[in-house]
């Protein structure tokens, strides 16, 4: 099985030195290609314009994607939704029926809507297709989305600064809404994120229990790891050595100080995700 991993949006941009592409456009968001089993899945579709437009730069037909998952309703990863379906056309969309919740992030007293910027009913006239589900979406035998993920570990923590807005009251986002794309090989899982806002290790172990594989070849995406407390991060590097995972690719949401810290501990397999990255397994 070969696996095809192209990210098309992501906070910063790739420089090709090959082809000196330095036209990638970076944007606070992710959106990732995964091509396996001779399907074409889309993870995720940034925050605006950048996905569709660094897909044209590297020559990529966004007509020939198959499926669109997304990993949760926050906007940088729903807002490229409208650009993109305008090339889709008739699609499935695999999600959580929680993306449709009027989701918030208030930092300082300040409120900022965070959630998708667009209707239901706008998104299925340009042929969006939703499949609302919590449970694990399995698209083929080796492909599967990981539906709700469980919180297990006593120190992976959902972002207080993350709200849902219901008749004016704020309440606190619980993330249900959060998952993974899981494609089981010979050499183990590749697990790609959104934001493991419910915790990477969390998503991961739920991951093993899913698919009945232990091994773990590769990660790739944002981890939260931005809003981990320094104790619950170095919790988190333990438990990511105790999986001997051959590729780390994070990105997004990780921030500079665990990205430092990842790329320290896992000099030997961590690498930095960015936009214009590709990586065949």
């Amino acid at each position: 099985m070969t696996i095809r991993i192209t990210t098309l949006t992501e906070n910063t941009a790739f420089l090709d030195p090959a082809n000196l592409k330095w036209d990638f456009l970076a944007e606070y968001g992710l959106s990732i290609l995964v091509e396996v089993e001779g399907l074409k899945i889309l993870f995720d579709t940034g925050f605006s314009i950048s996905a569709a437009r660094n897909a044209h730069i590297l020559g990529i037909d966004l007509s020939s994607v198959d499926k669109i998952a997304l990993s949760h309703g926050h906007n940088d990863h729903t807002g490229g939704l409208r650009e993109i379906l305008g090339e889709t056309g008739k699609v499935e969309v695999i999600a959580h029926p929680d993306i449709w919740d009027t989701k918030y992030a208030c930092v300082e007293g300040k409120e900022r809507f965070a959630g998708i910027p667009f209707r239901q009913e706008e998104l299925e006239s340009l042929g969006a297709s939703f499949n609302l589900t919590r449970e694990p979406v399995w698209i083929t035998d080796n492909l599967v989305t990981t539906g709700e993920v469980p919180m297990t570990t006593d120190y992976e923590k959902i972002d207080p600064c993350l709200f849902i807005k219901e008749g004016g009251t704020m309440h606190p986002d619980p993330l249900a809404d959060d998952l993974a794309l899981i494609i089981k090989t010979e050499q183990g899982l590749v697990v790609i994120l959104g934001c493991a806002h419910r915790g990477i290790i969390n998503t991961l172990r739920h991951a093993q229990n899913l698919t009945g594989e232990n091994r773990i070849n590769a990660v790739i995406g944002g981890t939260h790891l931005t809003a981990a407390s320094e104790a619950g991060l170095e919790k988190t590097i333990a438990d990511l050595r105790k999986m001997s995972i051959k590729r780390l690719g994070a990105c997004h949401c990780t921030g500079f100080h665990a990205l430092t810290r990842l790329a320290q501990e896992f000099s030997d397999t961590f690498f930095l995700n960015n936009a214009g990255t590709k990586l065949e397994l």
